[in-house]
């Protein structure tokens, strides 16, 4: 084979020569002109910085002749001379082929452990997967890790990781690889204890004085005493006579979720489609559109008659199968494929949303919703969903400008 002839024969002679030490500019460039001088093609490049440290290794052909002896002197000279260490090892061929069914597997810990990080990488090998890379999205708020997974189907890492998941503490998301994962998605979320802080009805409840009768029907359907529609009537039905200039007062006291903005200006940025579905309030969610530049809201809507709530609701309910109609209505709208939709919500009257997205994110939910979900974000911070996407921590705060809330 001659030195400029690629390694395409898996039995052709190839050198990996691994470079490590104290990172400074030109190591890469430096590296690669002391290489040409062999004549060698480059078959595969791999460089991590961590802390300051550089590992960079690049799997190059064999030089023609026998000047095999002269390059690993050169190289190891060019190290030593920057205060570097070398390793050249002999082989043959690329690297093996990585299997079938690849997979993003990610990890978020706050902290993120080593004896949790042992665990989640071995159960991924005892699936038969290979892990091939890994590295960080973020390291704040949380410590965010991604690794990429050849070998094990995604449903099959997915159903084995997530009870690890459970008991470890930790929030692990897995996703099949492939172009779509860059691709222009949809995400829709809940609004009560999801987007905000707040559950809506109550902090109308309060107004009207009437807050602990509308805690106890909230606990009956709990309970599963009620179904939603049977609960929203009877809680909408205290609220008769407020006067609607309340409106203005709930609006204000409406608290985001910390990171909400910052996931929903991220998102748009990067041309994806943000909207909300709530069993609350048009008069609040639409303000939340136009205040957060929303593409899609839909809620139910108290009726006003001479200035005054009549205690009632008005057009199509959203209980849970409408949050899941609604889902389909906007990828529709949006022109995204279901399989390109994220949903995240908190309770079970976002379940049927969460299973009918392509990636159903449980925030802070209730362990039902955790159990069901695709996946589960147990921390205070919406932005950290984006790192389910594959987004780093840079990445937002280059779209951001300042990634915070």
């Amino acid at each position: 084979m001659s030195a400029s002839q690629p390694a395409e024969n898996p039995a052709a002679p190839t050198l990996l020569v691994k470079i490590f030490g104290k990172d400074r500019p030109g190591l890469t460039a430096g590296l690669f002109e002391t290489l040409a001088a062999y004549g060698v093609d480059v078959v595969d490049i791999e460089q991590v910085v961590t802390r300051g440290r550089i590992v960079l290794c690049a799997l190059v052909t064999e030089p023609s002749g026998a000047h095999e002896g002269g390059l690993r002197a050169t190289v190891h000279g060019w190290a030593e001379s920057l205060g570097l260490q070398a390793e050249i090892i002999s082989g043959t061929g690329d690297n093996r082929p990585r299997g079938t069914g690849r997979s993003h597997v990610t990890v978020l810990g706050n902290p993120l452990t080593a004896r949790s990080t042992a665990a989640i990488a071995a159960r991924i090998t005892g699936t038969g997967g290979n892990i091939d890379r890994v590295f960080r999205l973020a390291k704040y708020p949380v410590t965010a890790v991604e690794f990429a997974v050849s070998g094990a189907p995604a449903d099959s890492l997915r159903s084995l990781l997530a009870p690890e998941a459970a008991a470890l503490g930790v929030d692990i998301a897995v996703v099949a690889s492939g172009l779509q994962r860059r691709a222009q998605r949809l995400v829709v979320m809940d609004v009560d204890s999801t987007l905000i802080q707040d559950e809506v009805i109550e902090l109308f409840a309060a107004h009207a004085g009437c807050a602990e009768e509308v805690a106890e029907v909230t606990a009956a359907a709990m309970r599963g005493e009620l179904d939603f529609a049977q609960s929203l009537h009877a809680r909408v039905a205290l609220l008769a006579g407020l006067d609607a200039s309340v409106i203005d007062k709930v609006r204000a006291e409406v608290r985001l979720t910390p990171g909400a903005r910052t996931l929903i200006r991220t998102l748009k940025r990067l041309g994806y489609q943000v909207g909300v579905v709530s069993g609350g309030f048009t008069q609040v969610t639409d303000d939340l559109k136009e205040r957060l530049g929303l593409d899609f809201a839909q809620a139910n809507t108290l009726e006003i008659v001479d200035g005054r709530f009549t205690g009632k609701v008005t057009g199509e309910i959203v209980d849970r199968a409408g949050k899941a109609r609604l889902l389909r209505r906007f990828a529709e709208q949006a022109g995204v494929p279901l399989a390109q939709t994220v949903a995240i919500g908190d309770g079970a009257n976002d379940l049927d949303m969460l299973n009918t997205a392509g990636l159903g994110v449980a925030f802070n939910a209730k362990p039902v919703v955790r159990q069901a979900a695709h996946t589960a974000v147990n921390v205070p911070f919406l932005d950290t969903v984006l790192y389910l996407l594959g987004i780093t921590r840079e990445e937002v705060e280059a779209a951001d400008g300042v990634a915070e809330d």
